[in-house]
């Protein structure tokens, strides 16, 4: 790999979480989609030309927003920092230029922009971050059922586990959990544009939020498709990016 690397060579890496997702989905949640998506996209970005690719997952990362449920696994901010700062560090020890973060849990993404700055300031590389699906709480979609506010353990990621791990999905503990006194609110509220600090046990004892009932299989497989498409376009437009022209 050392050899084959280049300054045109985009390095992928996908971070997950290790994290309760409420009584129905597994630990591995986050990582297993984001993981999914990686190595799927990949190749296929591969065959339109990129030269892209991809590292082992990071599978612990920040999600001390779940830190009260037992089985979560997790770093503080600080210490996922100094991680993605010695990652940066061996990349940059490389002839590669470009880094990409496909992120599937939304309580890094803050943080992992906030570092994609520190690399490109230390290490000068060109930075990254990506998501298998924008989460709800900054823009992304969610089912009608939940208001626009199915951020955790919902409709789309229990229904992409129903399609790619099947077999660590218990729907018969899916209960819906939507905070529906915030739907109320223009600003205040998932989605919204004021953001505040959460645990997932404020809104409710079984530590999701969102209306995994309405999950399916196969409406997993086509949120799927389409976060393997997003990707590989993503990379595509990656792999020419310039700061300027």
């Amino acid at each position: 790999m050392e050899t084959a690397l280049t300054s045109a060579s985009i390095l992928v890496q996908p971070l997950g979480a290790i994290e309760q997702h409420g009584p129905h989905l597994p630990l591995v949640t986050d990582l297993a989609v984001a993981e999914a998506v990686a190595e799927a996209a990949v190749p296929l970005a591969v065959e339109r030309g990129v030269d892209a690719w991809l590292l082992p997952p990071i599978a612990y990362t920040k999600s001390n927003e779940h830190a009260w449920s037992p089985g979560t696994i997790w770093m503080s901010a600080r210490t996922m920092l100094s991680v993605l700062e010695d990652l940066g560090r061996c990349v940059a020890a490389t002839p590669v230029r470009k880094l990409v973060f496909l992120n599937g849990h939304g309580g890094n993404s803050a943080l992992v922009a906030m570092a994609n700055r520190e690399l490109r300031l230390q290490f000068g590389l060109e930075t990254f971050l990506a998501h298998p699906s924008m989460p709800a709480d900054r823009g992304g979609g969610s089912a009608p059922a939940e208001l626009g506010m199915g951020i955790h353990g919902g409709a789309e990621e229990t229904s992409l586990m129903l399609h790619l791990r099947p077999d660590l999905v218990d729907m018969s503990k899916a209960v819906r959990a939507v905070p529906e006194h915030l739907n109320h609110n223009k600003m205040v509220r998932f989605g919204g544009s004021i953001q505040f600090g959460w645990l997932s046990n404020d809104f409710g004892d079984h530590g999701h939020i969102g209306d995994p009932t309405t999950a399916s299989a196969v409406e997993g497989a086509r949120l799927f498709s389409g976060a393997v498409d997003s990707f590989v376009s993503a990379l595509i437009e990656i792999a020419t990016f310039r700061h300027r022209v």
